[in-house]
């Protein structure tokens, strides 16, 4: 098996990519795959903190939009974070792998609590640690809290898989000639207005010198396969 090029990551994944072909909720064959994909890093030695969205069951921006209350939407959001966290943990732990799934809302009948010292300690004894609940505050999304937790837990790199194999300049869906890029530093996906993650995500990385790594979740293997410098990929550094 070739050797990892990163020791320990940060993987985002969105809500969405746990929802499937659903256009609600939870398909438990995804997240399995997921944890399948994830478990496969972990016998490779890589120490693996992951972040999911939680647009599959509630966004906090569609309450705002309404003339609903940002703040309240946004913790609704939070909570279909925690209920992710909570599926992929499950899926996780049918493969036997240790995961502990740390909130930054307290919620102790459920999960553990977030704080750095616990992050590192869990990751240290060789468990995956799902973190939820955003980052814990209004008007951040859980791309923010990804680039914060890839920071507090010292990663070497934040994973970031989405729906397509990378960063294009345009939706390729609907822009089948749109450009897709190898390689670009943070400034210039800043520069561009590149939608791959949002500007306070891309600038807190940027900041702690983490490089991002955009690729497509749905490939099945695929993680494993970049983590060793193969598949398709975007990377975001600058160096």
């Amino acid at each position: 098996m070739s050797q990892p090029l990163y020791k320990r990551v940060l993987l985002k994944a969105s809500g969405e990519a746990l929802m499937g072909s659903q256009g609600f909720g939870i398909d438990v064959e995804v997240a399995d795959r997921i944890a399948s994909d994830i478990a496969e890093a972990r016998e490779m030695g890589v120490e693996v903190g992951v972040v999911v969205g939680g647009g599959n069951i509630f966004r906090g921006v569609a309450v705002a939009s309404k003339g609903g209350d940002r703040v309240t939407g946004d913790h609704m959001g939070m909570l279909g974070t925690i209920i992710n966290a909570l599926a992929l943990a499950t899926s996780l732990r049918k493969l036997n792998i240790d995961t502990v799934v740390l909130s930054a809302i307290a919620m102790p009948e459920i999960c553990e609590s977030f704080s750095q010292r616990a992050a590192v300690y869990h990751l240290s004894l060789g468990r995956v640690v799902i973190f939820a609940g955003g980052t814990g505050n209004p008007f951040f999304t859980t791309d923010s809290a990804a680039a914060l937790r890839a920071a507090e837990m010292g990663a070497e790199a934040i994973f970031k898989g989405t729906q397509v194999d990378g960063i294009y300049s345009a939706d390729p869906k609907k822009y089948p000639d749109a450009t897709r890029f190898e390689h670009l530093t943070h400034s210039q996906v800043l520069e561009k207005g590149l939608a791959v993650m949002d500007v306070a995500a891309v600038a807190l990385a940027r900041e702690n010198s983490i490089p991002i790594v955009v690729f497509s979740i749905h490939e099945k293997g695929g993680f494993a396969q970049i983590l060793t410098g193969g598949g398709r990929k975007t990377i975001v550094s600058d160096n």
